[in-house]
């Protein structure tokens, strides 16, 4: 579910955030956010760290976040986009020479490139764009020319082959 993230124009007509102050901010989402992120994550260390990180800069913005009429959306916003951005370092880093294993590296490329070229251009376009460059689907839509809707289609069947290829994507051994 997104939600629209906007500042409010009237603070003395529009409704006031969630918790005025951080502290309650802080007390009312924190079970909340902690348990998306688990469900997310299914690993509830990684959960903690990533709902720890998104309450850190929620509170470094709290004077424009307070400010907006969904600041809980805001917060999740950030916890899933650390979520993604970590994901995607992981992913990236399989990328990267392993000191000491310089062959498996050089196999793990070679099998993630020979993936890659079996997908379609568009596929492998939708999937580079989404879950290496962080893009969202409408962003990625807008630079493909495409519907955010195609996008996601596009690299889900992208995913679906290079897990029968590879064994894994996404950041999934």
């Amino acid at each position: 579910m997104k939600r629209a993230v906007q500042l409010q124009t009237d603070p003395q007509t529009a409704p006031p955030a969630s918790g005025s102050n951080f502290d309650d901010f802080f007390a009312e989402h924190r079970i909340g956010l902690f348990g998306a992120l688990w469900l997310v994550t299914r690993d509830r260390h990684e959960a903690e760290e990533l709902a720890q990180d998104a309450f850190v800069k929620v509170w470094e913005r709290w004077d424009r976040v307070r400010e907006l009429q969904d600041a809980e959306g805001y917060l999740y916003r950030t916890g899933m986009n650390l979520f993604r951005n970590r994901r995607r370092r992981v992913a990236l880093a399989h990328l990267a020479p392993q000191p000491g294993d310089e062959m498996r590296t050089i196999d793990d490329r070679d099998a993630l490139v020979r993936a890659l070229g079996r997908l379609t251009p568009a596929q492998r376009a939708a999937l580079v764009l989404v879950d290496l460059v962080g893009l969202t689907s409408q962003e990625a839509g807008r630079a493909l020319g495409v519907r955010p809707s195609t996008v996601r289609v596009l690299a889900a069947r992208g995913r679906t082959i290079l897990r029968q290829q590879i064994g894994g994507f996404d950041g999934s051994p």
